[in-house]
């Protein structure tokens, strides 16, 4: 289906798409709150990244329901140059990387669903990257960034519960979790997802 999609120009450069190949800081979201302080993914590393994000993106068919193209290809996308995927190495972890989605409009009404699909394809195919965990959240310009970004720490510590993964902490607890004690065994005999 890749080669398909490939040969009818639904990916890779074109009129209103930059390339896979290329590193265009004016057609991607600046990095937010998520990434600050992070080692932020530029030029060749976040280019190589992304190909894997897209490569990712298709295997688990993560797609824009109304442009019907590869989620990956948001980053490309001329027409929304501040929406997209940015990428940075946890600070003290690195075999942590963090993701930060900038939607195209605040009130994107797919930001939950990419999200979270984003999170389940990363971390499914772990295989096919070099990280042991991509964590995700959604900029605040979203209005309801605040309960989607709830939503994915509750998938995040689910998914670390299950896999024993790195225990790094993300640097952002909730109010449902701060103070609370150890974190529960696992019951389940599949990823949360």
């Amino acid at each position: 289906m890749f080669g398909l999609r490939k040969l009818l120009g639904l990916e890779g450069g074109g009129d209103n798409f930059d390339g896979y190949d290329e590193y265009v800081p004016s057609t991607l979201p600046g990095p937010g709150w998520f990434l600050s302080g992070h080692d932020v993914l530029v030029g060749d590393e976040h280019v190589q990244f992304h190909r894997t994000t897209r490569d990712i993106f298709e295997e688990r068919e993560l797609y824009d329901v109304s442009f019907d193209y590869n989620m990956a290809r948001l980053n490309l996308d001329t027409r929304h140059p501040n929406a997209g995927f940015r990428y940075a190495v946890e600070a003290g972890s690195p075999s942590v990387l963090r993701a930060e989605l900038t939607p195209k409009t605040e009130f994107c009404p797919q930001t939950l669903t990419i999200t979270k699909g984003a999170f389940r394809a990363w971390n499914g195919v772990s295989e096919s990257h070099e990280y042991d965990l991509v964590r995700i959240r959604v900029d605040r310009m979203h209005y309801k960034a605040d309960a989607i970004n709830d939503i994915l720490r509750q998938q995040e510590e689910s998914y670390l519960q299950f896999t024993g993964g790195p225990d790094s902490p993300s640097g952002e607890p909730s109010a449902e979790t701060e103070g609370t004690s150890g974190a529960a065994e696992p019951t389940r005999s599949e990823p949360p997802f």
